[in-house]
């Protein structure tokens, strides 16, 4: 520890993100990428913006960006607000609006860098227990709060929520922001996108990371009320005016364009998920029912920690988590038809 860190620094617990190795030939199912590269449409677009150009500053705004996520989704750009990543939109909307007297909620079981932003920007929180099948309750939710923020699907349990229930807990906590993070529901959920008229307290946060095949471009959205919006506005301009690049921005719109080549990897990556969980409970693994593009298991006989370890010598990385109550799970990310099924014979050699 330096003598020079702000106070701040020492009272920090960083996320730590999931392991980048610099090994190749792995087959790497640790950390929710998608397994097939971007759209042929991407690369052209990003091709073209290698010019002159780039000398000049991007638009502050990203507003062709904004207008083509709008369209998307049928939206006013002013409801749309675009960052470095979800990430980074994820941190503007603590700042912004989730930092109340109240204290804000979320499971206990969840996305990690939740509690790194309480922490960072002197948010109180309270994390509300999911039930013994993983499940948010809803009821729990009904308590004095600052905010309300949770993934759908849960990470890590791929678990969601269906839209009528988002409805009731919105219907619940009118005095509150409620944060939707749909990092993964492009893999088997309903946006709640559809409900930003309606609920002027709704802010949904996406990612071109996962479905879109774009988390080397760092491009995260999010789409609610405009005064949200302007919300996060003022944070991001008294932090970074040009979080988005040339590169991110066209890359993304591009993606945006060619709906047919999403719907197709996105497919293909649900029909694998399924036919691995066949076969992974053919192996003895129990699977937490999953709508996003990894699944969560535990062996009812193996320790997790020592099946990643073993699978991890035959070059295959999966991602084990040890907090409680999910310490013997799990979590691998969907590849494709042939890692997945290098998985499985590995499996069967360490399982028998």
């Amino acid at each position: 520890m330096s003598r020079f860190w702000s106070e701040i620094v020492h009272q920090l617990t960083p996320y730590v993100p999931g392991e980048q190795p610099k090994v190749s030939n792995l087959i790497k199912l640790n950390t929710n990428e998608n397994p097939y590269g971007p759209s042929p449409k991407v690369l052209k677009a990003l091709a073209s913006e290698a010019s002159d150009s780039l000398r000049l500053y991007p638009d502050p705004n990203a507003e062709a960006l904004k207008s083509a996520i709008a369209d998307y989704y049928s939206v006013n750009t002013k409801q749309v607000f675009v960052g470095n990543g979800s990430d980074e939109v994820l941190a503007h909307g603590f700042m912004g609006l989730l930092k109340q007297s109240a204290p804000l909620l979320f499971p206990d079981i969840t996305y990690s860098f939740y509690p790194v932003y309480c922490g960072l920007y002197g948010v109180e929180s309270t994390t509300v227990p999911l039930s013994e099948n993983f499940e948010i309750n809803l009821a729990e939710y009904n308590q004095p709060n600052g905010g309300i923020i949770f993934p759908n699907p849960n990470a890590p349990t791929g678990k969601v929520l269906p839209l009528a229930d988002i409805e009731t807990l919105l219907k619940s906590n009118t005095d509150s922001v409620v944060v939707v993070d749909e990092a993964y529901i492009d893999f088997g959920g309903e946006s709640a996108i559809a409900l930003v008229d309606k609920y002027p307290n709704l802010l949904v946060i996406q990612t071109f990371s996962k479905s879109r095949s774009l988390a080397g471009l760092r491009v995260g959205f999010a789409v609610g009320h405009a005064d949200l919006i302007e919300g996060l506005e003022r944070v991001k301009n008294s932090f970074n005016s040009y979080p988005l690049d040339r590169f991110a921005v066209s890359g993304a719109v591009a993606a945006l364009e060619d709906e047919s080549y999403f719907q197709q990897t996105c497919s293909a990556i649900i029909q694998t998920r399924e036919s691995l969980i066949g076969e992974l409970e053919a192996l003895g693994f129990e699977i937490i029912p999953s709508a996003a593009n990894f699944v969560f298991v535990q062996h009812k006989e193996r320790d997790a920690a020592e099946l990643a370890a073993q699978l991890r010598e035959k070059a295959i990385i999966v991602r084990h988590f040890k907090q409680d109550r999910i310490q013997n799970f799990i979590r691998i990310t969907i590849g494709t038809n042939d890692e997945c099924q290098s998985l499985v014979t590995a499996l069967q050699e360490i399982c028998g």
